[in-house]
């Protein structure tokens, strides 16, 4: 059992990503964001399916520009570049990774 708002400060600079689940494949992750991020492009072997619970964020996906407001979610299919370009302070996500099956 946890509390998914329970310590959700934002760190002082970047994104804190806690593991809240990993079962067979199946990892799910909250992600705090503070607005000091570096842009740093992620390119995962995994599909991943992103929810932002608060805030509001820009990311570039695969050289498109995509704006997100809380209740916005996004499907992120394995190797598809994307950097989160501005995110407001202490955002929180929801992110979950699909992983194959020998993960």
């Amino acid at each position: 059992m946890g509390n998914l708002y329970e310590d959700a400060l934002p760190p002082a600079t970047g994104e804190r990503f806690d593991t809240l689940l990993s079962h067979q494949g199946l990892v799910i992750e909250r992600i705090v964001s503070t607005s000091r991020i570096e842009s740093q492009e992620y390119v995962q072997e995994q599909d991943e399916w992103v929810l932002l619970l608060t805030g509001e964020a820009t990311l570039e996906v695969a050289g498109r520009k995509v704006p997100l407001k809380a209740g916005d979610y996004l499907f992120l299919p394995a190797r598809t570049p994307h950097t989160v370009q501005k995110v407001s302070d202490g955002a929180l996500w929801l992110a979950v990774h699909l992983h194959g099956r020998n993960a």
